[in-house]
Parts: structure tokens; C-alpha cells; sequence
């Protein structure tokens, strides 16, 4: 494996051999396209979640007693690629072990090396944005392309998207758009969280799915430290409980598009207890 940085996750108190839970940094920000620094998120989210209590009382559950490792962070890498290869190389000695991933962006291009181990799975995203251009800024794995390059290698009505309220012309006009199942955010508020959980329940079945949450996704009155940021988000609740309706089902996990740069310390303590969250509602 590669080498990793030695800040830990203040729950992280299991070794790998032992771990059903491994947690990993990818400080990679090199396509973001308005606000940079990301990259420096991993260790803001670790900084956070030392103000909060192991014990999670909503759930009755003492988070260390789900055995986490925290191999710390990937070396910083300038090219997308490498570091994509380094993700998928990490992720599938992951997955290969039994064991759950939890990755912390960097931005959302870095779910694609994940993803890429994947087969016969769905994907459940949380983002602001479709993500569907085909390329952006000559690079077909920038981070508006994600969306588009885990279709191509899930395949149709594999993947569905929620909080979305930004999506280009070129990206709604592509014949491949419809493949994927894309839910507003204005749709979640007209219809309630529980209803959508339901449309989502019915949509993924019995599948394992990949679940990945783009902190821009989330209102920036609950998010403000984000690369993309857009009005009229998800609340910081119905992501809640999207997670603790999905978890069980998630073979894999990532936070991503967090940017330390411009937030006032809501964003990095939302997504440390959002790792709460899904390991907790995953025990229970």
C-alpha cells in the first residue's frame, strides 16, 4: 500500500488486520474550477470530529466499538490520473479485504478511482450539480465530469443524484443524461424527505450501492465551506436521513468538495459527524 500521513480519526483505535472500517484522505484538488483548497479538508473533518463525543447517544452507540482504522492521508499529486490510479489501487485492497471504505476529499473527481472496482452496484450521490459534462477544461476526469465517468462504468439506471440545481445545457441535452436518475433539491422540498426515501428505497432494491455525499450538495446555510457552493440546498437533516435509510446497504463511503478556505467551522464538524452518522446507523 502507499504511504500515508499520521494524523488519525480521534475513533480510529483499531488496526487494518482488525478493522471493518478503513478510512482514508485524498488531498487532491488540481481540476476544481472556482474555489480551490480542498485538498486540505481531510484534516479539518479530523479536527472536528476531536469535539465530538465517541459515544453517540441517538443511536446508544460507542463509535470506537465499530473497529476504524485511519491510514491517514495519500502524499499530495498534482496529475488526476496518478492519483485516481492510487485511489482504485487503495480502494480494492479495501474492498478485497471485507472491509468499508471511508475517503475523505479532495474533490469528487477522486470517487472515480473508487468506483472503478465496482460492478452490478448502484451509486447514491448527494451534490449540487449533475456533474454530466463529458470533459471540462480538457479533462474528461475533472470534477464536473464524475457523474458521467461512473456511468460509464456502472451503466444505466445504476446511479441517482440528489440536491441537484445546477446542470449546463450541454449536460441536459446529452442523449446519456436520462440514465441517470437525477432529484432536485426543489423536488425534495415539495415532497418531503420521507416520500423521497421511499422513490429511492424503490430505485435501488436489493442492490449494495456506493454512496457518495459532495458537501455542495447540502445548503450553504448548513455548508458554506464548499469548492461550488448553490443556493436552495438539501438540509443538513434530510441528508441525515438519507445516510441512516442507506447505509447498510453502502459497501462504500466518501465526503468530498469540503474547502477549509471558506468555511467558519460548520462544514468540517457537519461532515466529521456525518462519518458518525453512517458508521453508527450502519451498527444499529
Amino acid at each position: 500500500m502507499q504511504h500515508f500521513s499520521y494524523l488519525k480519526l480521534p475513533d480510529a483505535l483499531s488496526d487494518y488486520k482488525n478493522a471493518r472500517y478503513v478510512l482514508f484522505g485524498v488531498p487532491f484538488d488540481n481540476t476544481s474550477s472556482y474555489r480551490r483548497g480542498s485538498r486540505l479538508s481531510p484534516n479539518y473533518i479530523r479536527y472536528a470530529y476531536n469535539n465530538l463525543e465517541s459515544f453517540e447517544i441517538n443511536y446508544k452507540y460507542n463509535i470506537p466499538d465499530a473497529g476504524i482504522c485511519d491510514l491517514g492521508d495519500l502524499p499530495v499529486y498534482e496529475d488526476v490520473e496518478y492519483v485516481l490510479s492510487e485511489v482504485e489501487t487503495v480502494t480494492r485492497t479495501i474492498f478485497n479485504d471485507k472491509k468499508v471504505p471511508i475517503m475523505l476529499g479532495g474533490e469528487h473527481s477522486i470517487t472515480i478511482g473508487a468506483v472503478r472496482n465496482l460492478r452490478n452496484v448502484k451509486m447514491l450521490i448527494i451534490d449540487a450539480h449533475s456533474d454530466f459534462r463529458d470533459s471540462y477544461m480538457d479533462n474528461i476526469y475533472n470534477h464536473a465530469c464524475v457523474t458521467r465517468r461512473c456511468l460509464d462504468i456502472l451503466g444505466r439506471d445504476s446511479i441517482v443524484s440528489v440536491g441537484t440545481r445546477s446542470t449546463s445545457l450541454e449536460e441536459y441535452e446529452s442523449p446519456e443524461y436520462r440514465n441517470v436518475r437525477f432529484v432536485s433539491s426543489e423536488y425534495v422540498l415539495e415532497n418531503g424527505i420521507k416520500s423521497v426515501l421511499d422513490e429511492l428505497d424503490e430505485f435501488i432494491g436489493d442492490s449494495r450501492i456506493y454512496f457518495s455525499i459532495d458537501m455542495d450538495g447540502i445548503d450553504p446555510a448548513y455548508a458554506p465551506g464548499v469548492g461550488t457552493p448553490e443556493p436552495y440546498g438539501l438540509r443538513d437533516t434530510d441528508v441525515r436521513s438519507i445516510i441512516r435509510r442507506f447505509s447498510k446497504k453502502s459497501i462504500g463511503f466518501d465526503i468530498v468538495e469540503m474547502t477549509p478556505l471558506y468555511d467558519n467551522g460548520n462544514t468540517s464538524m457537519l461532515a466529521a459527524k456525518m462519518i458518525q452518522d453512517f458508521i453508527a446507523s450502519r451498527e444499529k
